[in-house]
């Protein structure tokens, strides 16, 4: 699909985005382990998300979608059943992830295969913990997907991460569900909670304290009725729109805004980014508010360290604020974006050379100049959602028409993004 994009005059209104992925991600797969039903509101509507509710349905858990609410009858803790083929995680790297911490548990053998952008990302970093709580693991060349995982009983471990890394954390975490003992997970850096703090909605007995993160096994899980915030994530883009076109005034309804998501907003203000929370609550132990975003201009900055780690989804949109930015921006510590959907330092690049923007790539990053003219162009999403919606906020930007190729890669996590952007944008 080749999506027009037009310069926009302004951005202005009220909107709601589609729910987070990582918090859908773990409530359907935590509902699935649940004895009961839960029902689960504003349940992401990306094709990553439901690629997590087809694998937990071909495990024997059935479940109801009526709008963007998904009802799961789990089964207990040991309620999966064999599937009959291999799973499908398509594109979604932390379906495949984090199901490999539940898979390793189970008394059947199961392969897990995705798209062929999945089969290029490494699953080394999941496969060693779980290895060591006695799965057994066949992979491509060692550790590219499809997996093929034979379950069985797992020991507890204690396990400290090499690098900060959520799903890393989840999957041994999730594996130590089924352990007998306790399961000691320590990070390096905070990573995103959504994990602990679902399986403690839960009702498994989970501790942290400060990096350390104890759980101990064989909890009883209950089905429970959630709600899952709008995705912070997919927010970005609105708020770097926002940002970037004179005269525009949005306000984004119920986002997360969990602490250790906030490396995106707390970059924003430090650049001179006019943002306000007009309000905030927590639900089911997530923080939910509304954020308010003007136009102004930005300062620019660098990326970098613990930084680079806590806004790795958001760069591409972040390097497009940068090359408008007075001062430009760095991004350093981030050879992780060359193994995504995309090689993304790449594909930035790429798309940044053909609006006539200057950017110098480096192996972890990118070096991009301030003050640069937007010029129309037509764009390339490689098939990466991120790609598409990060180089759409470019075009709002641009001297004339922009367009951009295999536009249709954005549904893979907000197939809203082209309605809302021109509700939102006016030409």
């Amino acid at each position: 699909m080749q999506q027009t994009i037009r310069p926009a005059v302004r951005l202005s209104g009220s909107v709601m985005l589609p729910g987070d992925k990582s918090i859908s991600h773990r409530y359907a797969m935590i509902a699935s382990l649940a004895e009961g039903t839960s029902v689960i509101a504003n349940y992401s509507t990306g094709a990553d998300c439901h690629s997590t509710l087809g694998c937990v349905q071909a495990l024997g858990i059935p479940f109801e979608e009526e709008g963007t609410t998904v009802t799961i009858h789990g089964r207990g803790l040991h309620g999966w059943s064999a599937p009959a083929g291999p799973l499908d995680a398509g594109n979604s790297g932390s379906t495949i992830r984090m199901m490999a911490g539940l898979l390793a548990a189970q008394p059947f053998t199961t392969t897990i295969f995705g798209d062929e952008s999945l089969t290029r990302r490494p699953m080394a970093r999941v496969m060693k913990p779980l290895t060591e709580m006695g799965a057994k693991f066949e992979a491509r060349d060692g550790q590219f997907p499809p997996l093929t995982i034979r379950g069985g009983t797992l020991r507890p471990i204690e396990y400290t991460l090499p690098v900060a890394s959520a799903q890393v954390k989840t999957c041994v975490l999730f594996g130590g569900l089924f352990a007998d003992g306790q399961t000691i997970v320590h990070e390096p850096t905070v990573s995103r909670d959504h994990t602990e703090l679902a399986l403690k909605e839960f009702g498994a007995d989970i501790r942290v304290s400060r990096k350390v993160i104890t759980l101990q096994g064989k909890p009883t899980l209950t089905g429970r009725e959630l709600m899952v915030p709008s995705d912070l994530s997919s927010a970005a883009f609105f708020l770097v729109a926002g940002l970037l076109v004179p005269g525009s005034h949005l306000i984004i309804r119920n986002v997360g805004l969990n602490p250790t998501r906030s490396a995106l907003l707390d970059f924003l203000v430090s650049v001179g980014a006019p943002i306000k929370v007009l309000r905030i609550e927590a639900t089911n132990g997530e923080l939910i508010g509304d954020i308010e975003v003007r136009h102004a201009p930005i300062r620019g900055g660098v990326i970098e360290k613990d930084l680079a780690a806590g806004l790795i989804d958001e760069i591409p949109v972040l390097a497009v604020l940068g090359a408008a930015s007075e001062e430009g921006l760095i991004v350093r510590d981030a050879s992780e974006l060359r193994i995504k959907e995309t090689d993304r330092i790449a594909t930035v690049a790429d798309n940044f050379a053909r609006m006539g923007i200057h950017i110098e790539v480096t192996p972890d990053g990118m070096r991009i100049p301030g003050k640069q003219k937007f010029k129309a162009a037509a764009f390339d999403s490689f098939g990466d959602h991120r790609i598409a919606m990060a180089f759409a906020v470019a075009a709002l930007r641009a001297d004339g028409e922009s367009t951009i190729d295999n536009a249709d890669a954005a549904s893979v996590s907000f197939p809203e993004f082209w309605n809302i952007l021109d509700q939102t944008a006016s030409a």
